[in-house]
């Protein structure tokens, strides 16, 4: 059995295309579809439907990857036993994260992590963009959202703590909102991204209602609404993370308290793959690790191969 062949038919199965497995293994897409022709035909039976639009697993396909997929898994973790029984993890991470979780966490993470694993690279891209994880060779991606690609694999990490807060000059010029609807008589920094809409979405004890204050400046960047917050050009929403010293300090105020926001969540994701590389799994857990040794952090959603211990 050639295994190169099993292995790339396994990466097409996962990635959606031949392109995209062509480029996660490093090879011409010209390879992957020769290679995988080579192994239907040598098994005497067709595993993918082709057509110009999408790939699809005829049922023997499909039988036949849910086998290969357990013994290439079987095959890895043989494999990063031997890596973790000689302390050998090694590797390079290209990962992408929203700017203000990298500046205030990920950052020292990072360092502290790189200190453990002396052979693991991460190249590390701080941006509020949209990421397509394949296309782009991204092997981790860390995101605030309430949303979810069912292309890759996620984990829900924990939830953002938000609120509305504006500084005291405002409100003493514009007064406080009392209820949620108060909140369209006053002016908003909104923030605005791939995976933000803008709306304001509050509980007020029956039903959830979603405001739209006017905006005189809309931002992608919670510092920059965090700090015109503070110079008292409005009210808006922020990760108590972000503001915790403002608010401390008194420079901004929480509004609306017993009004809970709809929350979003702080999720890592990768590829689909029929089995995670050690250096993933190491990484993945140091995360959650410290996530985990902050009171502050309830995680939600923990994988089976992490230890918290």
């Amino acid at each position: 059995m050639d295994l190169n062949r099993v292995q790339m038919f396994a990466q097409v199965v996962e990635q959606g295309s031949f392109t995209a497995a062509a480029k996660v293994m490093g090879l011409t897409k010209a390879t992957v579809s020769r290679k995988v022709a080579e192994l239907e035909a040598d098994a005497g039976v067709q595993l993918l439907f082709r057509t110009t639009r999408a790939l699809k697993l005829t049922d023997a396909g499909n039988a036949y990857y849910n086998r290969v997929h357990r013994i290439l898994a079987d095959l890895q973790n043989a494999e990063d036993q031997l890596s973790s029984n000689q302390q050998m993890v090694k590797g390079n991470l290209n990962i992408v994260c929203p700017i203000e979780l990298g500046q205030l966490f990920l950052g020292r993470v990072f360092a502290q992590f790189l200190t453990h694993y002396p052979d693991i690279t991460i190249d590390a891209e701080l941006t509020n963009r949209n990421v397509d994880v394949v296309a782009e060779g991204v092997d981790v991606l860390f995101q605030i959202t309430s949303m979810s690609d069912p292309n890759l694999q996620t984990y829900e990490m924990i939830n953002t703590d938000k609120m509305l807060m504006a500084s005291p000059s405002y409100l003493a010029r514009n007064g406080t909102p009392k209820v949620p609807q108060d909140l369209s008589k006053h002016k908003a920094i909104k923030l605005k991204s791939t995976h933000i809409d803008g709306s304001w979405t509050l509980f007020d004890g029956k039903e959830w209602v979603t405001q739209e204050p006017e905006a005189q400046l809309t931002v992608n960047n919670v510092t920059l609404a965090r700090e015109a917050a503070i110079e008292g050009l409005g009210i808006t929403i922020v990760p108590t993370l972000i503001a915790q010293q403002a608010l401390d300090e008194k420079l901004l105020l929480p509004l609306l308290e017993d009004y809970p926001l709809a929350q979003t969540k702080i999720t890592m994701s990768t590829p689909q793959r029929a089995y995670l590389p050690r250096k993933y799994q190491v990484f993945i857990e140091y995360i959650y690790q410290a996530m985990g040794r902050n009171p502050d952090y309830q995680l939600l959603e923990v994988p089976d191969f992490v230890s918290l211990n």
